[in-house]
């Protein structure tokens, strides 16, 4: 007794002849491996990049996101902490630039003030020699 497509064992259990291939799964790629390959991408010369990424398995876009990663930049839909990290010092360094700012503008209406006040002083100065 035979079916299509099976095949009957030893033991009588039937066996599939068709294979079965598991799904592919996202690559992931350690961290060294990503600097290894952006390093040994920026050695590389004219037309050496391509036969790396065929060599390899890659992407440019990978190379994209790897440089990116590398640089500190990350992606916006993935809300990473990171992101809400420099959110925060950048508003904090606005805060201190706003102070520094109104400092720095007390600071000159203070010489403006100190000018006018010797010139006050320097004018009496001289009408007192004048009267002598």
């Amino acid at each position: 007794m035979s079916d299509i497509g099976v095949k009957e064992s030893v033991g009588s259990v039937p066996q599939s002849s068709v294979e079965v291939v598991g799904v592919a799964g996202r690559r992931r790629f350690p961290a060294a491996y990503k600097r290894r390959i952006l390093d040994e991408i920026g050695r590389a010369g004219r037309g050496e990049i391509g036969l790396i990424l065929r060599r390899e398995g890659l992407y440019s876009s990978q190379l994209s996101q790897w440089r990116d990663w590398r640089n500190g930049m990350t992606s916006k839909k993935k809300g990473s902490r990171l992101t809400n990290e420099l959110k925060t010092e950048v508003q904090r360094l606005e805060k201190e630039n706003a102070r520094l700012k109104l400092k720095l503008r007390k600071a000159e209406a203070m010489l403006d003030l100190q000018k006018k006040a010797a010139e006050i002083l320097s004018y009496d100065d001289e009408s007192e020699r004048s009267d002598s």
